[in-house]
């Protein structure tokens, strides 16, 4: 009895310990998943910040949307233009937001704010309506 649970026990481990491995990278990338932000779009005029290289964007719904380029999108070309951007809206530490908060508040002035980090621009209108 005591053998045949020996050799059971051989065979059993390894299989308990790859149908667990299995399941936790399943919900390891569930979990990760889950965690990526939504992708949005946003249209406005985007204007050149305050802060030294810094972009905003004033959107359709009145809200000052603080841009954040990737290395794909030129934000520079197209300053006072009306542009849908794409993109998420990121997570920014405390000392991020500490060191761009009074730019913003000069450029929001009493608008709604709002960080978005810009993947992907496309040109509405050559010019922005007043």
């Amino acid at each position: 009895m005591l053998r045949k649970f020996a050799r059971i026990s051989l065979w059993m481990v390894p299989i308990i310990f790859v149908g667990l491995t299995a399941a936790s990278l399943y919900g390891a990338a569930q979990t990760s998943d889950e965690k990526t932000p939504a992708k949005q779009t946003v249209t406005g005029c985007l204007q050149k910040g305050l802060e030294p290289g810094g972009f905003f964007l004033i959107g359709t719904n009145d809200q000052h949307w603080e841009l954040y380029q990737n290395s794909k999108v030129s934000l520079a070309d197209h300053v006072g233009q009306t542009v849908a951007v794409s993109g998420i809206l990121p997570k920014r530490s405390a000392a991020q937001e500490e060191k761009s908060q009074p730019y913003e508040k000069k450029e929001a002035g009493e608008r709604k704010h709002g960080d978005f980090e810009v993947s992907s621009l496309t040109v509405i209108s050559q010019t922005c309506s007043k």
